[in-house]
Parts: C-alpha cells; structure tokens; sequence
C-alpha cells in the first residue's frame, strides 16, 4: 500500500493529465519493447552474419596472398575483389603496422558494428590487423601484416548494414508520434466538457449564475451534466419556495402584532404591560432573525471587496458599543463575494465574540489559494462536543451562552450559509485566548 500512496504523488492532478499518462506509457513500453527486440533479434544477428561474411572474403584474400605474392597476382586479385566483392585491395610492400588495434571515430551503434567485425577478423584472421571505421565517409578499412608487408583492403559501410534501421526508428518514432498528438487532440476534446460541468457546478456552489452552460461530449458526460441542471433546478425551486414560504409567515405574524402592540400601549402602565412589551419586542427580533436565515444573499451581484475594508468597517461599529477589537490583517487582501452577505457573516461572527467575550481578536492571512479569517474571543468557550451542533439552526449552548445574551440560534447558522454559498468553510476550534475560535476560508 505504500507503495501505492508513493507512486500517487507523482501522478498529475487533472483528468486530462491522467489521461495523457495513460496514452502514453503504454505507447512508451511498446517503443522499448520493439527496440529491444529489433536490436537484439534482428539487427544484432543480421550485423553478425554480414561481419562474418566481410570477414571470410578478407581471409581469402588473406589466404591467397600468402600462397605467393606478385605484382600479376595482386592486380588480378584486386580486380576480382573490386568487380564481384566490392573490396578495394592493394598491397604495401615492408610497410609495418603500428600498435593500435582498432580505430573508430564513430559513436554507439556504428562502434558496435565496428567492434563485431574486428571479432569476425580477429576469429578468422591469424595475423595482426588494424580496423579503421569511417562512417562519416561511409568507408571502412583493414590493414593485414602479412610477411612482406601490409594487406590494405577497403569496402563501404553497406557491406555491414543498410539505413533500413534509421527508417525502421523513424517510422516507429514518426507515428507514435503523430498517433499521441491525434490522441492528444481527442482526449483534450473529450475533458472539455467534463472540465465545463466542473466550472459550472463550483460556480453554482458558489451561489453565482452558469447561464451558457449546456451538457455535451459523451453520452455519459451529457447525462452527467443533464443531472446537474436538473439538480439545479430543484434546488432553486426549493430555496424559492422556502423564502417565500417563511417569508409569507413573517408577514403575516407581523399584522397580529401590530395589532399586539396597539393594545399594549392603551394598556395602564405596570408589570404586566413591560412583560408584554419585552415578549412583543423578542417576537420581532425571531421573526428578523428567521428573515435573515431564509433570505441567505438572495440576488446580490458578486464584487470584489477589501477584506480589511469591511473587518475594519464592522471592528469601528462594535468599538462605538465599547467592545475591545484587536485586528491583524494581511495587506491586499480582497475576495469576489456578495458584499452585503459577507459583512452579515462576519458581523454574526464578530457580534457572537463580543457578546461572550471582553475582547476579541481578528485575524485574516492568505494561505494558498485561501483567505483564512479567524474571530477569537476570551470567553467562556463552547464544549467541543458541540463544534458541530452550534451551526444547526435555534441551537443555543444555555450553559456557556445563557438567554440574556439574546439571540435565537441563527448567527453561526446564517454565517455558515452564506461562506458555503461563497465555496468557502468554516468551523469552530479552541482558541489560544482561552474562549472560542471561529476559523473561515473562502477561495480567492
């Protein structure tokens, strides 16, 4: 398994990437595989058997020049060798061979021919010989010490081996080649789409509109896409549906108590009448807060904003009520977010800290691609138990957060609702000034 995980780091990140891997290692070992085989069963055996035969024709010639050597002899025998062999033979009579055994000025595979004809040579020729390949003349020659002097014999390089490989190479090379760059353009054309439907569901998840987008490629991708619209149908009907519902109770609880406060007021001054009061006034702060849960950011167009603009906007507010703020914010920071939807979240979250807190820290830094915001307090802190409860809406912690702080339960749940609308998350960690943390990040 660990060797899986390992061999997972390496391996892109895209589809179209994987996709590119999977087209091309497979094109790659069937490369490898025919080279070697090419080499190794045919164009190493074939190079042997043509150096074996070059090789034979020289020691004949070598052979006949020691039965006797004359100058008739010789010009008959190079005659021969030049019209049915392509051999170009002479003799330099008391001419010594120096030390060198094998000259090359050649890389990789003519070396190798060179060195499979000097074995040839040296396996059927007694005497000394020197071997020098030219392949940049396309000529190779081979120098006999022989009694009387030196055998020269010459022949070209076709003798050993023709330019059949460097086609066979080129040919394998060009195609594969041309092949991927068709696969290539195929698989590009194939992702599109995928990538499309990706862009669309992030920018839905977003809370921002994907009015061009239509399902296409593959039957599979079209089906795919075909669902995401008709989630995103269902899901905006059910969102309308849900606000105007709520939205309609609001209303309508409104006029009973309108109605409520009219007769509180034609009520004589007393006890009963501050009761009455208070209750009215805790209904309208439940209905507002109910509004605000279910208005989320309704159709608030996107903007970019400063981060430290608004931090610094609601800070000023909650110092005016003689809250103790201290703010670090990176510079240039900014987000593409609905204004007035995030200032809501953030000032559920900055009011939630000064309520339960005598001072609060705020705290926003780029990490990433992320803009991480941090609202600390020193207050007396939530169970962790609970981290996950407080986001679900009219959850209330009374024994850390009695009734006479306010509220109905909707802050963290409006906030948390407006950063993931942004693509954002958020979550809720001890902090380091002994109360709470509220930890928010959202995609730049």
């Amino acid at each position: 398994m660990s060797g899986l995980f390992s061999i997972k780091r390496f391996l892109p990140r895209t589809l179209f990437g994987r996709s590119l891997v999977i087209l091309i290692t497979p094109v790659l070992l069937i490369q490898i595989i025919t080279c070697f085989i090419f080499f190794d069963r045919h164009w190493s055996k074939m190079t042997t058997r043509l150096a074996f035969a070059v090789s034979g024709e020289v020691a004949v010639l070598t052979a006949s020049m020691k039965d006797g050597v004359g100058d008739e002899k010789i010009q008959r025998i190079a005659g021969y060798a030049g019209r049915y062999l392509d051999l170009f033979v002479d003799f330099i009579p008391g001419e010594v061979l120096p030390e060198e055994r094998l000259s090359s000025s050649v890389q990789i595979w003519e070396s190798v021919v060179a060195k499979k004809l000097s074995d040839e040579l040296a396996a059927q020729i007694q005497d000394p010989f020197i071997l020098h390949a030219d392949f940049n003349e396309k000529m190779i020659e081979v120098f006999i010490q022989l009694d009387g002097g030196v055998l020269y014999v010459s022949f070209p390089q076709r003798r050993l081996f023709s330019s059949s490989g460097y086609v066979f190479l080129l040919w394998m090379i060009g195609t594969s080649f041309l092949l991927l760059l068709v696969a290539i353009l195929f698989m590009r054309n194939q992702v599109r789409p995928i990538r499309k439907l990706a862009v669309a569901a992030e920018r839905f998840g977003k809370g921002r509109d994907t009015p061009f987008f239509k399902p296409e490629g593959a039957r599979e991708v079209r089906q795919a896409g075909g669902a995401f619209l008709e989630m995103r149908r269902r899901i905006e009907r059910q969102i309308s549906q849900r606000t105007d519902m709520l939205a309609g109770v609001s209303h309508d609880l409104r006029t009973p108590l309108t109605r409520m406060k009219l007769q509180t007021e034609m009520m004589p001054e007393g006890a009963d009448k501050d009761d009455m009061r208070q209750d009215i006034l805790d209904m309208e702060r439940m209905i507002h807060g109910y509004l605000d849960f279910v208005r989320g950011d309704g159709d608030e167009e996107f903007e970019e904003v400063a981060v430290s603009g608004v931090v610094e906007k609601l800070a000023a507010m909650l110092e005016r009520q003689k809250a103790d703020v201290e703010l670090s914010i990176e510079s240039g920071l900014s987000l593409t977010v609905r204004p007035l939807a995030f200032e809501r979240a953030l000032n559920n979250l900055m009011v939630n800290a000064a309520k339960y807190g005598e001072k609060i820290w705020v705290t926003a830094f780029l990490d990433g691609e992320k803009i991480q915001i941090e609202v600390d307090d020193n207050g007396p802190g939530v169970p962790e138990d609970l981290y996950d409860e407080v986001f679900k809406p009219f959850m209330r912690v009374d024994s850390s957060r009695n009734s006479e702080t306010g509220g109905v339960g909707l802050g963290l749940p409006i906030a948390m609702d407006i950063v993931h609308a942004h693509g954002g998350k958020i979550w809720l960690e001890k902090s380091a000034h002994g109360g709470l943390s509220v930890i928010v990040r959202i995609p730049v």
